[in-house]
């Protein structure tokens, strides 16, 4: 381990990484139960199913980061990209569960290319820096509304589009069946808080595991809330494994290339913009989270090199973009680097050895998906909330008072909620940016790449909506 980790030239032991790699696995281990939950709802993958295909995906991504770049990060299904490709892709674009995934492999590969050629560099350029950093407070704001209406404390409102869920029980509107989960959701948004404030390791899969106890032990003020629950229990862990193989996995190449549901309703030319947009939306956004995430942490643990740059960055990326690809053959959404592996750098993680603990973590909560199926709704709607939280960090970094920068970025915040789309706020923001610049003398500042990226949204809206 330490000749090919270098654990003590790195200043550390393999005491530290391995209590980083827990410290990770424990602060990113919510994602196996809220992406499970998330693609259920599609009604043709199963929560066990999806379970074994987050954590396959994220085994790979994982181990992969620590053995090629040496960097104590860790790699899961991304928030925010699994919500657009659930939500947007199949609910919004009508495109089915195999169709999405197709346009997750097309990224992975896409990334593959941009991360062994220099033309990464040249879209991660082509977004200007108003709207790139407003893309994470976007999502953001995104997975939050999701976690509210998943909470059942956002609800469809016919005159307005929302309003807020009745808790009056005492008028008829609402009983305490309908009103208790919701309170669980709230509490458990301000436990994760409050354990966060006093540096509770885990403390969003805490605030999950607790959410559950207090809403069976409050299912017993319901009534009917048991009846039937003793049937629906399964205790055999093999079972997911089935599920995952039989719905799950290599769906991308059996069903996915056959879009005949999608052309029954739309035209050819729509289907290759919408495919060609989306592709390069989810590749985007999972190419400016990594790149973000890798800085990030990097430089909280001091791992930065002499010229303030990420070492081994280019093995990083490919490791992202392989794991993305095996995410698609899976059945998940697109893999990428988690900003919680701060947490295992703050604990004093420096190498690969770190990741490859944390990555063997996942492997052993594979066998623990009956008990991860327990995990109600308003559990994770808490850990959704919680962690759009988390990513409105970047508004702090927009100048609010320059209003050609403000415009573009608030597009890119505003819409990504409003319209329930991560790629519509990402073009709104681009267009915005780029008819700015033309009617106020910055035509010149207006990249080829940016100008050939809006005309490729602006097809998607004219064609496909």
């Amino acid at each position: 381990m330490e000749k090919f980790f270098k654990v003590k030239e790195s200043g550390s032991t393999v005491k530290t990484e391995c209590l980083a790699g827990l410290t990770t696995f424990m602060a990113m281990a919510y994602i196996l139960m809220v992406n499970a939950g998330m693609f259920s709802e599609l009604g043709v993958v199963s929560y066990n199913a999806i379970y074994i295909a987050t954590a396959i995906s994220a085994i790979v991504g994982t181990v992969l980061i620590g053995i090629l770049a040496n960097l104590p990060l860790a790699q899961a299904s991304g928030m925010g990209l699994n919500a657009f490709f659930v939500y947007t892709v199949c609910f919004g674009f009508g495109l089915s569960y195999a169709n999405a995934l197709v346009l997750v492999l097309f990224d992975g590969i896409l990334f593959v290319i941009l991360t062994v050629t220099d033309l990464r560099r040249a879209i991660f350029e082509a977004i200007p820096e108003s709207v790139r950093v407003a893309i994470p407070a976007g999502i953001g704001l995104f997975i939050a509304m999701i976690g509210f209406q998943n909470a059942g404390i956002v609800v469809a409102d016919s005159a307005t589009g929302v309003d807020l869920a009745s808790f009056n029980m005492f008028n008829g509107t609402a009983t305490w069946g309908d009103v208790m989960p919701k309170l669980v959701a709230f509490f458990a948004v301000l436990a994760i808080v409050i354990m966060t404030a006093r540096n509770v390791r885990g403390a969003v899969l805490w605030g999950i595991l607790g959410a559950s106890v207090v809403y069976y032990v409050l299912g017993f003020t319901v009534p009917g809330f048991y009846d039937g629950f003793a049937e629906s229990l399964s205790f055999n862990p093999l079972a997911a494994f089935a599920d995952f193989g039989s719905q799950a996995f290599g769906r991308v190449f059996i069903e996915g290339f056959d879009f005949s549901g999608y052309l029954a309703e739309h035209s050819a030319s729509s289907l290759i913009v919408l495919i060609i947009t989306t592709a390069l939306a989810f590749c985007m956004v999972d190419m400016f989270d990594t790149m973000g995430t890798l800085y990030g942490a990097c430089a909280r643990g001091n791992l930065l090199d002499e010229n303030g740059q990420i070492p081994n960055m280019n093995r990083a990326m490919l490791a992202d973009a392989i794991a993305t690809c095996t995410g698609a053959i899976c059945g998940t959404s697109t893999v990428t680097t988690y900003v919680e592996s701060s947490a295992g750098v703050a604990e004093g993680g420096k190498t690969g050895l770190s990741s490859i603990v944390t990555g063997a973590l996942f492997c052993v909560a594979m066998f623990l998906s009956p008990v991860a199926s327990l995990i109600p709704g308003c559990a994770t709607a808490a850990a959704l909330v919680y962690v759009g939280v988390l990513m409105m960090n970047s508004v702090r970094n927009i100048d609010w008072l320059d209003v050609p920068t403000a415009v573009p970025a608030f597009m890119v915040i505003a819409i990504m909620p409003f319209t329930y789309n991560i790629s519509y706020g990402i073009a709104f923001g681009l267009i915005s940016y780029l008819i700015i610049s033309l009617f106020t003398g910055k035509a010149k500042e207006v990249k080829i790449s940016t100008w050939v990226i809006c005309i490729l949204f602006a097809l998607m809206f004219f064609l496909t909506h």
